[in-house]
């Protein structure tokens, strides 16, 4: 019995051939396949239970691939026993063409197949091993397709190291955000709310001092107005000189003429 087919598969060649010599994809694909262990160089020990019509038989045997032309293509041959059921052996020459993003795998299949499996017929014999060629192709078409997606998507391990890189460069060339000044116009409310409030606290003081009499409110007035002044004063001060706490100390001297200015004031 012989089987001819082709499947094309959406992925680069080197990926198809390595699945190709992968037993773990290789066990993954053929239908009924329950072990695929690796026994040397190009050889492995293979179970699988196959089903041809009304007979179920579990078939063992030994697995090798000869003419490798790598990634061009193998030859995989074959030979079981089913028990009482029979045993098989035959042989795939599998031819792999690259086809743009696609790889084209071409196959030659020859089974020989003796015992009771060979009395079901011709025919049921042919159409389940198409069948089964049939099931093992596609099946490994997705599973290479889906390998070489994820590959893709993976990104390497140079790629990380220059996106690593690139951060700190990245956050070196944005401008740092400016910081905005407060307006003119909120700069002067506040001035004026400075004044109208240190005007009229020093105006209570003044009058709580003396006795709520004209002199007293006097006094307080021109306190709060000297306080106004020396803050304006602080506040140039600390502008001019660029420094963020601004500090206006009194020497003895200056006290003493401010408080025999308040005194005469007040008298």
């Amino acid at each position: 019995m012989k089987i001819e087919g082709q499947q094309p598969i959406a992925a680069s060649i080197e990926a198809v051939w390595n699945a190709l010599n992968d037993p773990v994809v290789l066990q993954s694909c053929i239908p009924g396949c329950q072990t695929l262990t690796p026994i040397g160089d190009n050889s492995f020990e293979a179970a699988a239970t196959v089903k041809v019509g009304p007979i179920s038989a579990r078939f063992g045997g030994i697995i090798k691939l000869s003419d490798l032309d790598p990634p061009n293509g193998y030859t995989i041959s074959g030979e079981g026993s089913g028990g009482a059921a029979g045993a098989a052996k035959g042989n795939a020459r599998v031819r792999l063409a690259q086809q743009g993003s696609e790889t084209i795998l071409s196959y030659d299949v020859a089974v020989d197949i003796t015992g009771r499996l060979a009395q079901l017929g011709g025919k049921l014999i042919d159409l389940t091993a198409k069948q089964l060629a049939s099931v093992f192709f596609a099946r490994f078409s997705e599973e290479v397709a889906m390998r070489e997606s994820e590959a893709l998507s993976v990104p390497s391990p140079a790629a990380d190291k220059a996106r690593t890189i690139s951060r700190p460069l990245e956050a070196a060339r944005t401008p740092p955000r400016p910081i905005s000044a407060p307006t003119a116009a909120s700069s002067a409310t506040a001035w004026l709310l400075l004044a109208a409030g240190t005007l009229i606290a020093g105006f209570i003081l003044g009058r709580a001092a003396d006795g709520w009499n004209g002199a007293g409110a006097l006094a307080g007035g021109a306190l709060g107005l000297l306080i106004v002044l020396v803050a304006a004063a602080a506040f140039l001060v600390g502008r001019l000189s660029d420094q963020p706490s601004p500090t206006v100390r009194l020497d003895d001297d200056s006290i003493e003429r401010l408080a025999a200015a308040l005194r005469g004031l007040q008298s």
